[in-house]
């Protein structure tokens, strides 16, 4: 299962690096520490997990869980921001959260934006799925 993680993070970075690739050619410098974090954190999880899939135990999967994490705050928070940027509204952060995963799944996103964003889950908790079930492989 870890090789399924492994495949899904590599399909979701590749995604991740289009819009990477997007942002930079519109010139958007602007919250560039909080793309440019999301890009490392992301990229350290993928270094962290193939580590894990090599053989490396149990202390990479879970540091590249947390690491996926912390990318996915970033990630949502950017998400956040998309949406507010895009209706001219500008409310509390869970309010303006709601709204942004409303957009997700209305498909008012663009194509990339929403596979990228749905897709984070699905990489996410198979993750936290195989982190889980080595960690029981290895106590038993």
């Amino acid at each position: 299962m870890e090789y399924v993680v492994l495949a899904a993070w590599i399909v979701q970075a590749g995604v991740g690096v289009a819009l990477f690739v997007g942002w930079l050619r519109h010139g958007r410098g602007s919250h560039a520490p909080t793309v440019l974090t999301h890009v490392g954190l992301s990229l350290a999880g993928l270094g962290l997990w193939v580590w894990f899939v090599l053989g490396g135990g149990l202390w990479p999967a879970w540091l590249a869980l947390v690491a996926i994490t912390a990318g996915n705050v970033l990630g949502d928070a950017m998400m956040v921001r998309r949406s507010r940027r895009a209706t001219g509204v500008t409310t509390t952060f869970w309010k303006g959260y709601g709204a942004a995963i409303g957009q997700v799944f209305r498909g008012v996103m663009p194509p990339h934006v929403t596979f990228h964003a749905l897709f984070a889950g699905v990489v996410y908790f198979t993750c936290l799925g195989v982190c889980i079930g080595a960690t029981v492989a290895a106590t038993g």
